[in-house]
């Protein structure tokens, strides 16, 4: 009979080890089931997203997540520019079509008649139109530049532990993140300003650097997607740095194609006005220099 019990309580130990173990640690948000683990993400009114919680949520999944969790009222809380081609996602979230692997499709619509371009990343690269708009091709991300400001520290930071300091934090938060592929690290202390170049070889499609750039952004920005509520901080030497700030830049394989016709009416008046102080400034030049010219001539004939 003592025997008995004592199958019985492991047994209960086991299924309640089993319950778990059976987690997404990287989405909070998820529903997981055992017998056998599956986690799952409302995506949609009875719409479930199975989710591989092994790796970092495809950012296509979890900004379908965010607006369905928006629209119906659920908790969502969760250095410039490296090259003339960069850009910054300036439209926000929307409520994007995916591939079956997670992927964004290359042309986004956010249920509505306008339509656009979007690059792996999901953010916006040319200007809007309507559904007969062609995108080819998702356009890859293949640099991302993150824009850091940490709080104030005491004392100063070691700059040369720098790089390696954000690449083991990264490797050790984003689901072993290649530090490798942090390319360049540059310090302003006096800004308390990090700038994190991160690349992957044009043309590579097995590494996703976007994710990891939207799982910081959350980080920094508002609440971590992560069941850990843990926050980027990368330690230098005997400091921790803890992010008030980040700024995103997206650099893709190929230019995005915007042009001034979406433009804001405030944005092209400066626009307007700047072209014609400067013809303006052109034309003055040009009446002074010919009345030199008629000046000089007329003391030549006297």
């Amino acid at each position: 009979m003592m025997k008995l019990w004592i199958l019985v309580v492991l047994s209960a130990l086991a299924v309640g080890a089993s319950a778990q173990t059976c987690l997404c640690e990287t989405m909070k948000w998820a529903t997981c089931e055992r017998d056998p683990c599956r986690c799952t993400i409302l995506v949609g009114n009875n719409d479930k997203q199975v989710l591989n919680c092994t790796k970092l949520i495809p950012k296509c999944f979890l900004m379908k997540a965010e607006m369905y969790r928006a629209k119906k009222g659920m908790d969502t809380r969760t250095g410039g520019k490296p090259v003339e081609s960069a850009f910054v996602d300036n439209d926000g979230i929307y409520d994007p079509v995916c591939e079956n692997d997670g992927k964004f499709k290359a042309k986004q619509c956010n249920n509505t008649e306008e339509c656009w371009c979007v690059n792996s990343a999901g953010v916006r690269r040319t200007d809007k139109g309507d559904k007969d708009i062609k995108c080819e091709e998702l356009v890859e991300t293949y640099w991302v530049r993150l824009q850091l400001k940490h709080k104030p520290v005491t004392g100063t930071v070691d700059e040369t532990k720098l790089k390696a300091a954000i690449g083991d934090a990264m490797n050790k938060r984003y689901k072993n993140f290649d530090k490798s592929l942090v390319d360049k690290v540059e310090y302003d202390p006096d800004a308390r300003l990090i700038v994190v170049d991160v690349k992957k070889p044009m043309n590579d499609r097995k590494v996703d650097l976007t994710n990891m750039a939207y799982y910081m952004e959350k980080d920094v920005k508002v609440l971590p997607l992560f069941l850990s509520q843990d926050k980027f901080e990368p330690t230098v030497g005997s400091q921790k740095l803890e992010m008030e700030n980040i700024l995103v830049y997206y650099v893709d394989e190929k230019a995005p194609t915007f042009t001034m016709k979406n433009l804001s009416g405030g944005i092209i008046a400066v626009i307007v006005v700047v072209v014609l102080a400067v013809v303006a400034g052109l034309l003055v030049l040009f009446f002074a220099r010919r009345r030199q010219n008629q000046q000089y001539k007329q003391a030549q004939v006297r």
